[in-house]
Formats: C-alpha cells, sequence, structure tokens
C-alpha cells in the first residue's frame, strides 16, 4: 500500500479530491478521473526502460507525469483505491485480437468490491469504460466510451463486449502481480509483440480521443477525425508536452513493423 502522501500526490496528478467514504460515487468519480489524465502509452518499451507492476509505476504516473499499459497503471490505481479503504483484487483476461483470442494472463484489470457489489475497474486498455462496471450483470451498462456487456460465464470465464463487439475474457479467479511477470516480459521483449510495433500515447478526452503514434497526431472530436503529420523531433516533443503533460529528454526509437504485425489501434 502506498503512503498518505502519495496518495495526496496521486489525487493531485489526476485531479481528484479525496473521497470522503470508499462508496461508488468515489469510485466512479476516480475511475473517470483517471482515464482522462493518465494516458495509454508504451514509450519505456522504447526506451529501452524498465518496466514495473509495483510502487515504482505510481511514481512515474505520478511524479514523471507519465501513463503506461495496464500491466502498470491497473496496478497503480489498485494502490491509490487500498490507500483510500477500497477492496482491491487483481484480475487477468485474454484479450480478442484479429487472429483469436490472445494468451492467459495478457490483459491486467481490477475487481473493486464495494457495499458487497464487485465491479471491474480498467484504466489500462485502449477502449476501457470510463466508469466501473458492475460484475454479474448480463445487462447492457451505457458509458461515455459506449455500451457495455458481460457475455455468459463458462468455467469462470466471460466476456466483456463493447457496443457488441467482443473485447477480452476476464478469468474471474483473483491472481498475485508476481504472476504476470512472465507476461510483461514477453510483451516487452518478444519482436512479435503488439507493444513492440509502433510507438504510441493516446488519451480520452470529453470530446473523443487524441493519440500520438510516432510523428503522426491524430484527434476525433465528436466522430470527426483530423490528423497531423509533425514534421520533425521537435513537434513532437511539444506535442507530448501540450497534449499529455509529459516532458521527455529524449524520444523512444520509433520501430520498423514487419509486414503482417498487428500492432495496437489506440485511435
Amino acid at each position: 500500500m502506498i503512503d498518505n502522501g502519495l496518495a495526496t500526490a496521486y489525487l493531485a496528478r489526476i485531479g481528484a479530491s479525496r473521497p470522503a467514504k470508499a462508496d461508488l460515487a468515489s469510485l466512479s468519480e476516480l475511475t473517470e478521473r483517471h482515464v482522462l489524465t493518465v494516458p495509454f502509452e508504451n514509450l519505456d518499451y522504447h526506451l529501452g526502460q524498465e518496466i514495473h507492476l509495483d510502487e515504482r509505476a505510481v511514481e512515474k504516473i505520478v511524479h514523471q507525469g507519465r501513463g503506461g499499459a495496464c500491466y502498470e497503471v491497473n496496478p497503480a490505481f489498485g494502490l491509490l483505491l487500498e490507500a483510500l479503504g477500497f477492496q482491491v483484487e487483481i484480475l487477468s483476461a485474454r484479450v480478442h485480437r484479429p487472429g483469436g483470442l490472445g494468451a492467459p494472463l495478457g490483459h491486467l484489470m481490477l475487481r473493486v468490491t464495494v457495499d458487497g457489489s464487485a465491479y471491474l475497474v480498467d484504466v489500462g486498455f485502449r477502449r476501457n469504460a470510463r466508469r466501473p462496471l458492475l460484475l454479474g450483470t448480463p445487462e447492457v451498462q451505457y458509458d461515455p466510451q459506449g455500451a457495455f456487456a458481460f457475455g455468459p460465464e463458462q468455467q469462470g470465464e466471460f466476456d466483456l463486449f463493447l457496443d457488441g463487439e467482443p473485447m477480452y475474457r476476464v478469468d474471474g479467479r483473483a491472481r498475485e502481480l508476481g504472476e504476470f511477470r512472465p507476461s510483461l516480459w514477453w510483451f516487452r521483449t518478444c519482436p512479435d509483440s503488439p507493444f513492440m510495433q509502433d510507438v504510441f500515447c493516446s488519451l480520452p478526452t470529453v470530446e473523443g480521443r487524441i493519440t500520438l503514434k510516432g510523428h503522426t497526431l491524430t484527434k476525433r472530436v465528436h466522430g470527426e477525425f483530423t490528423v497531423e503529420h509533425l514534421a520533425d523531433d521537435t513537434e513532437v516533443f511539444e506535442a507530448y508536452h501540450k497534449h499529455f503533460g509529459m516532458t521527455l529528454d529524449r524520444l523512444p526509437v520509433e520501430p520498423v513493423r514487419p509486414q503482417g504485425t498487428p500492432g495496437i489501434a489506440v485511435e
């Protein structure tokens, strides 16, 4: 668990007030603030930096003004929630990809129990809900991101759908963070890893989404897209700072994606 000072700094980082109690309204507010302020990004995968599952991920978000992918931002958010009095467990999932289901432990998210009800909380996926999703119900749950619904449980697993399309298959068993280290190593080092195909940084906004992928800046506002190709590294540095609040001392190396190797769609 993180200490009170770091929790206070984390709340300031996401622009949230310390909740008076650990209830659903507070969880919803904290989740939405996190989604809208902490980018989904993979810069460290291409900067040669280690990816951490522990409190060091909190330090990266809070003191470096950075974001990360699921293995970083969801455990970090879980530490904040625990410090605020929430009951938090780690869950895993297999991501639905064009070639079929990904490997077990390929995605990490949270199960947060409030007043006896369990909710799925995910602040580290490219199309995650902005608010907690009630588990154990087949009803469609409407969110600013879209219409979410859980499929029927089969052998302890169930799919999460967004607007009728499957996103990932959740394993209902609680996990330990250490179980994800082999998967993180693969995502971090394997040439076929979707995280190694592009450099991206993406953040939802109230109106849509803004994404920087390499030297291409894409903005989606009320369903309309604009694409800007940045002329040089100086403009890329400026875009990271202007749109994501990130001050970098160097840019990540942009990989050359092998033909036919899928990356991660973040726009």
